[in-house]
């Protein structure tokens, strides 16, 4: 994969299943996040009935989070 394709892969937005593969944690935990409401909550996008995540916008997020212990 060159950089350029990297790239691409990191603007992709990424269902539940492949955001939960990339972070090495459980559908469950994910799904967990996606139901609580207000500030500081997972960064997510609704598609109709569908989630997707942006990539980047979580990774920021999660360091918010680790910033904050």
């Amino acid at each position: 994969m060159n950089n350029e394709q990297k790239l691409l892969t990191l603007n992709e937005l990424f269902t539940l299943e492949e955001m939960a593969e990339r972070l090495k944690v459980k559908k469950s935990w994910l799904y967990s996040r996606t139901r609580q409401t207000g500030p500081g909550t997972i960064p997510r996008i609704k598609v109709g009935k569908y989630i997707r995540f942006d990539y980047q916008a979580v990774m920021d997020w999660l360091r918010e989070q680790n910033e904050n212990l």
